[in-house]
């Protein structure tokens, strides 16, 4: 058996990491909600629950999707009141208005799975997903739930989440950007965003089916110059694992011996983005980085060879067309920070 392994190699030197395999998750609103850090579990097996009628619905699997609905109505009566007991008073009354909001929702996807109305299902789901989605963000811990290295402590950070309205020649797509679980990564990228760093600078990578990359100013440079030191600012490699306490920084899987491990933030889905380094340091990314373009034929179970190697640092949830129309060609116009400009600090 043979296993192609390919590797993308970037301006002057840089490089992204082998193609990865598949994950279980490919859905990027339901990675964002599971990377969230908080531990709601009666709120998140209500979430998991509605998100297995995905394949179900996909399938057809009418009778099916009808008793995994009525599992999340009851979860919802079971698990209510408890969730909103843990919620600070200012919160417990939104929450109790978005829960007769789900029970309706619940209820109408009840009435679409015995009508086997397909799309009037999915749009239901979604809009209930959201509101799922919106209460588990009530439950995030006021301060930013891990540290930093002191080391790093000159560099943006992004303590929260952003979202980015990406513009291109093929047309725009949006993006959510997750600082909770790539602070340094994810603050680079807006903090340069919020620059118009990114502004006019071209598809310098095109690799069908794997990868576009951008972020390679124009001129001799291959990354951002600090105007104030003069030098090439670096963003360490930074990935984080479910459950593990701290972030790892500049230490790829293979050098933790994590070999099957899956990062909070995995290469699974079209659109997620990536922060380029060089192939032969993981701490020397600048500005840099990379969609990818997740293909699920040439993603067959087994080891992704991305996670672990780069960092993901958020992902696109509208416009994958546009991702699909992208070529070397094409120009990233502006990048525009829409909401969460508020969590970015320009150091510690």
């Amino acid at each position: 058996m043979l296993i192609l392994i390919q590797v993308f190699f970037l301006n002057s030197g840089q490089v992204l990491a082998d193609l990865p395999t598949g994950n279980a998750v490919k859905d990027p609103n339901a990675i964002l909600r599971n990377a969230l850090p908080i531990k709601q579990v009666e709120l998140q097996e209500i979430q998991h629950k509605l998100e297995e009628t995905s394949d179900l619905v996909r399938g057809g699997r009418w009778p099916a999707l009808s008793k995994t609905v009525t599992k999340c109505q009851s979860l919802l009566k079971k698990y209510k009141k408890n969730i909103i007991e843990e919620l600070p008073i200012e919160k417990q009354k939104k929450a109790e208005s978005t829960f007769l909001d789900l029970k309706n929702d619940f209820d109408n996807l009840q009435n679409d799975a015995k009508s086997k109305d397909k799309y009037s299902f999915i749009a239901t789901r979604k809009e209930a997903l959201d509101k799922i989605g919106g209460v588990e963000e009530y439950f995030l811990p006021s301060d930013f739930p891990y540290s930093i290295p002191s080391e790093f402590d000159d560099l943006p950070r992004l303590l929260g989440r952003a979202r980015v309205d990406i513009k291109t020649s093929k047309g725009d797509m949006e993006a959510i950007i997750d600082g909770f679980n790539a602070p340094l990564t994810a603050g680079a990228f807006i903090d340069l965003s919020s620059k118009n760093f990114y502004n006019n600078l071209p598809i310098n990578r095109a690799e069908e089916f794997f990868v576009l990359q951008t972020g390679d100013p124009l001129g001799d440079e291959i990354g951002y110059i600090d105007p104030e030191k003069k030098v090439e600012r670096h963003v360490p490699l930074e990935i984080r694992i479910p459950n593990e306490k701290e972030t790892f920084y500049n230490e790829t899987f293979e050098e933790l011996g994590l070999y099957t491990e899956t990062p909070t933030l995995p290469f699974a889905t079209l659109g997620t983005l990536g922060w380029s380094h060089s192939s032969t340091e993981v701490n020397d990314g600048s500005s840099q980085f990379f969609f990818f373009l997740y293909e699920a034929e040439l993603n067959p179970a087994g080891r992704n060879l991305i996670d672990g190697r780069n960092a993901a640092f958020g992902y696109v949830v509208k416009g994958f067309e546009v991702l699909e129309e992208l070529t070397k060609d094409d120009t990233i116009l502006s990048i525009d920070v829409l909401d969460g400009l508020e969590n970015l600090k320009l150091n510690a």
